[in-house]
């Protein structure tokens, strides 16, 4: 009640202090309706997260063919609605002004190809937040994006389903797919990893599907590929995104057929292991643009799992600390280890190199002194107490050296959003000499 005695009604200001404080979460319905072009009259309401586009999967399938498979998608957002195109053909307007990404209030009129819809909110509540954390193989929350992840993955697992992860590098993308195999029934057979963008061209097919003897030079012995060695366990194709298209091809036929044939050999193979892949691009922007092929999209994409990241789940930061600063040996709660100063400067600091560059703090804060974290922009040369004495000159160097390559790396990746073609292309580097340093130092999502 307020003090002349009438309810009080929450602002949508109070709101926000509440779900920054952590008290409060938002829980956003939406809705959306096509105000012009050929489908005008359809509506929908979904949850979240809506896609429009011509494609089957999306929430709403338009057809309009002006409009693209994957046009764009709207996210609920706290201060209004997150609409991004998806490299779209034809873009996506808010009156005469072309967007790429940009929040609207609910309401307003988004034009893609000759098709006008209108996004509004179906339903916006507030729940308070959980204070719960949870574990699911190695990875630790109670954000409700989280929670949610985990009860999806808990879901999906008992079924031989094929399941895309879709993350930025360093969200986690391989302990959800290790978390999926470990809660299936195939958790005592093989997990087969293959990194797609690690290996060229000419050996995938070897480490996917093996080789005979004598099938190219070098080829001394027969070579079971990772379908084989999986059996009826799990295939994880790790950045699937940057598997060249000849590839993509030998994967659908394979995928199509549930068999194979080893490279020089005549004998064939069935397939019979799930498969999860995981990207850091959204395909859906590869398949507009044909750097992805629509088909292999929609049999991996039968499951799509959405990692957030950090900086859209900051009450995950403190039990992340928690979990890494055990697991590095340090005792007692975060705040008593690193202070509570350090920990509000975490807390704000965007991580651009998500759950993966925050644990590389955590270690460098135990190892070298609290303020040592390039998270924070400060160099580690300062960091130390100046009554601590001085190591040898050379693990000196070493240690900043290897923060500095470190910090580097993690906002390269961000602004080349995780493609690390792209990023070698930035930093003018070998790219196979990026993806060496990236291994070395943990960043390689």
């Amino acid at each position: 009640m307020s003090a002349h005695g009438r309810p009080h009604r929450v602002t949508e200001v109070e709101t926000k202090l509440q779900q920054r404080a952590g008290v409060v979460h938002v829980v956003t319905s939406l809705r959306v309706d096509v105000i012009d072009g050929p489908d005008r009259g359809a509506t929908i309401t979904g949850g979240d997260t809506i896609s429009v586009g011509t494609a089957r999967d999306n929430a709403l399938v338009v057809g309009d063919f002006t409009v693209s498979r994957y046009h764009l998608e709207a996210v609920a957002q706290p201060g209004g609605i997150l609409v991004t195109d998806l490299g779209s053909t034809n873009g996506t307007y808010v009156g005469a002004v072309r967007i790429e990404r940009a929040i609207v209030p609910p309401g307003t009129a988004i034009t893609l190809g000759g098709t006008t819809i209108r996004f509004d909110d179906a339903l916006r509540r507030t729940v308070p937040a959980s204070t719960e954390v949870r574990q699911l193989g190695g990875m630790v929350a109670r954000s409700p994006q989280m929670l949610q992840l985990f009860a999806d993955i808990e879901r999906v697992a008992a079924t031989p389903t094929s399941i895309l992860i879709v993350g930025e590098s360093g969200t986690g993308k391989e302990l959800v797919a290790e978390a999926i195999h470990a809660q299936s029934g195939r958790a005592r057979i093989p997990l087969v990893t293959i990194d797609c963008g690690a290996l060229p061209s000419t050996l995938l097919a070897s480490e996917l599907f093996g080789h005979e003897r004598g099938a190219f030079t070098g080829a001394d012995r027969m070579h079971a590929g990772a379908f084989e060695r999986a059996g009826d366990g799990t295939v994880f194709l790790d950045e699937i995104g940057e598997l060249p298209a000849t590839d993509q091809v030998s994967l659908l036929g394979v995928l199509e057929r549930r068999r194979f044939r080893r490279v020089g050999g005549t004998g064939e193979v069935d397939v019979r292991a799930r498969v999860i892949a995981a990207t850091n691009r959204d395909l859906r922007a590869e398949v507009n643009n044909n750097r992805f092929r629509h088909d292999l999209y929609h049999r991996l994409a039968v499951v799509v799992l959405r990692l957030p990241p950090l900086r859209d789940r900051r009450e995950d930061i403190v039990p992340l600390v928690d979990h890494f600063a055990r697991e590095l040996g340090a005792s007692g709660p975060a705040e008593t280890v690193f202070g509570a100063e350090v920990l509000a400067r975490w807390q704000k600091h965007p991580w651009p190199g998500n759950v993966r560059e925050l644990r590389n703090a955590v270690e460098a804060a135990l190892v070298v002194g609290p303020n040592a974290h390039l998270a924070t922009g400060e160099p580690a040369a300062t960091a130390r107490d100046a009554s601590e004495p001085l190591g040898p000159y050379k693990d000196a160097r070493a240690a900043v050296v290897g923060d500095f390559e470190r910090a580097y790396l993690s906002r390269l990746l961000a602004e080349a959003n995780g493609n690390v073609s792209q990023a070698a292309r930035i930093a003018k580097m070998d790219r196979s000499h990026l993806i060496d340093l990236l291994r070395r130092h943990g960043l390689k999502a």
